[in-house]
């Protein structure tokens, strides 16, 4: 490799993408995260420098040597760009701990996929983002589609994601894209709003909602617990809901440390219960003691079957009235 060449690729680490995002979102954290960013790229700047002067006088060396030895060429520039290389990823695993610890949204390229998820270039490091964390956008844009067949269409695509875990020593590198949208768009809503939605996968105990935003795309996901789907009981949540359905549903929990939002259905309906009983006992004050006075006793007719129930229950209470009589003979009294 060219030492121009060289160095202009060791350059690249400094050019880190922190957006105005970003910097919003490493509100929460400690300022010195952010100077940690910072002092690993000047890091990488002075190492590559080092090493760019090392392989100078290598070079130098090497010529010197060359006349020495009648012409004889000792290539000293493979085990150079392996140290030049191995120094650049370790500072790139430098930087990418600090995005980790400070909660910072990285911008990287998209350069393939496989059966779990896509593979993200971070500077000289590829890291891994595992479908799960990838943001609903892509599953509503593209709805019917395999996870398989989305992630064919977006190798060369910039993706915005976390660094979710650093393991260098293990070589693990894994991103979220799912935690970067939570960053822009959660202060975005709030208890009692009201969104439209989409259902996505479905469990036992609930529905996961992608809720739709002003720009058409769904950003987040919440969970719509089995009993917030209607007010009749539910024993399924897939006897009422399918995957795919629109659905309108309103916030009713936020739990912003665990990026979590909790969603009803049934709340944006009126509680059939309650309309009964309003019918029956109107809430406006129509009904007042006066309604049940003797004066509209006339207008009251008596239900079909109730003056034969009276009849048999005086029946039995003569009965009763009658055993006792003569139980009460029987002894005497």
């Amino acid at each position: 490799m060219p030492l121009y060449s060289a160095t202009l690729a060791l350059g690249s680490v400094s050019q880190l993408f922190i957006t105005g995002d970003a910097i919003a979102s490493s509100k929460n954290h400690n300022s010195c995260s952010v100077s940690c960013v910072l002092n690993h790229i000047n890091f990488s700047k002075l190492s590559h420098k080092s090493l760019c002067r090392k392989r100078s006088s290598v070079f130098a060396a090497s010529r010197v040597s060359n006349t020495e030895n009648s012409g004889l060429v000792h290539d000293t520039s493979a085990s150079t760009d392996e140290d030049l290389q191995e120094a650049r990823r370790s500072a790139d695993w430098k930087v990418a701990k600090a995005y980790s610890d400070s909660g910072l949204i990285y911008e990287g390229m998209i350069e393939g996929y496989n059966g779990g998820g896509l593979l993200v270039r971070f500077h000289s490091l590829v890291g891994f983002l595992p479908f799960p964390q990838l943001s609903p956008s892509h599953f509503c844009k593209e709805r019917g589609k395999s996870l398989q067949d989305i992630a064919k269409g977006l190798p060369g695509s910039l993706i915005s994601v976390k660094v979710i875990q650093v393991d260098e020593e293990h070589k693990k590198l894994i991103f979220s894209e799912k935690e970067a949208v939570w960053s822009k768009f959660s202060e975005q809503i709030h208890v009692g709003d009201i969104f439209e939605a989409r259902v996505g996968s479905m469990e036992d105990y609930g529905a996961f909602v992608h809720l739709r935003f002003p720009d058409g795309l769904y950003h987040l996901t919440g969970l719509v617990h089995v009993s917030e789907v209607s007010w009749d009981l539910v024993q399924d949540v897939r006897d009422i809901l399918n995957e795919g359905d629109d659905v309108r549903v309103k916030i009713i929990n936020i739990d912003r440390v665990k990026s979590r939002i909790t969603l009803s259905i049934k709340q944006l309906e009126e509680d059939p219960l309650l309309e009964t009983l309003d019918k029956v006992i109107p809430q406006d004050g129509s009904v007042g003691p006066d309604s049940l006075s003797t004066d509209n006793s006339s207008n009251i007719e008596p239900l079909p079957g109730l003056e034969a129930i009276f009849e048999e229950l005086v029946r039995e209470d003569g009965m009763e009235e009658a055993y006792l009589n003569e139980e009460g003979h029987e002894r005497g009294y």
